[in-house]
């Protein structure tokens, strides 16, 4: 990852996109210090929830501008992931969205979890100085504004199991199998 800014205002312009992808439509929005949120399955119910929550955290309407700067180089290294092109994302993120522990613990994941490998929640919490806090660390997942860039479906189950994931388990599967982590589907 490049330098991750952590921006102290609000109210600047977010822009978004919806962009297909191996894994269905991804709403990618962004703003002057770089993506700030990724979302799943952005058919037009979600995009309109993810549009509204983006009004309201930043206060403002976030524009749709799918031919954006800001938004050209997520777009280019999601399609390049995707191709299997792109084994490590170098984009500047905007950690607006989240903070605390459920930060920390993405910032340690984003860093320290590369691409076809794997860490259990346990393992990551144990990370971040908190050894035992692998529900916590569970949560933080299902509160990533930047999945996949910030690669959530990177962490499973101490037991092997694939453990959740906010964008649906196939999409983990799809996800893994893509990093050469599961085996590919046979059909």
């Amino acid at each position: 990852m490049k330098a991750n800014r952590d921006p102290q205002t609000t109210g600047q312009g977010v822009e978004w996109a919806v962009v297909e992808s191996d894994i269905g439509p991804l709403l990618l929005a962004a703003t002057g210090q770089g993506l700030v949120n990724v979302v799943f399955h952005a058919d037009d119910a979600v995009r309109k929830a993810s549009v509204e929550r983006l009004a309201a955290r930043f206060g403002g309407a976030p524009v749709k501008a799918p031919a954006s700067p800001r938004l050209a180089e997520p777009i280019r290294q999601l399609a390049a992931y995707f191709a299997g092109e792109l084994r490590a994302f170098t984009l500047d993120l905007d950690w607006t969205l989240i903070s605390g522990f459920n930060r920390e613990v993405l910032r340690e994941l984003a860093s320290g979890v590369p691409y076809g490998t794997v860490v259990g929640y346990g393992d990551l919490a144990a990370r971040v100085g908190q050894p035992g806090a692998a529900q916590a660390v569970g949560a933080a997942m299902g509160a990533n504004p930047l999945p996949v860039v910030v690669p959530c479906h990177r962490v499973v189950e101490s037991d092997g199991g694939i453990g959740g994931f906010g964008g649906g388990l196939e999409t983990k599967r799809q996800l893994l199998a893509l990093e050469g982590v599961l085996p590919q589907p046979l059909f």
